[in-house]
């Protein structure tokens, strides 16, 4: 979590850091996948705030969610579902 923080709040940094994102095992894969969906939740109220900042972020949070999971959650004109509840 502390990686996916420091990229957040740099996303300059992704480029280099997405091998690692890639190979580091995650402990909690489902905490980690809410800790994207939040980051894409959090920067879609804030726009207006600062439309090039919460842009980046949206970017870094979708495309690690699409590096580790191979899809996005929230994407555009589908149903959002989570397996398990």
């Amino acid at each position: 979590m502390l990686l996916l923080s420091e990229v957040i709040e740099d996303p300059h940094k992704l480029p280099y850091l997405l091998e690692t994102f890639y190979t580091t095992p995650i402990k909690n894969e489902k905490a980690f996948h809410f800790a994207l969906l939040r980051v894409q939740v959090d920067s879609d109220l804030r726009m207006h705030e600062d439309i090039q900042k919460y842009q980046q972020r949206r970017y870094v949070a979708e495309t690690l969610e699409k590096l580790l999971y191979g899809e996005l959650m929230l994407s555009v004109g589908e149903t959002v579902g989570i397996e398990g509840d």
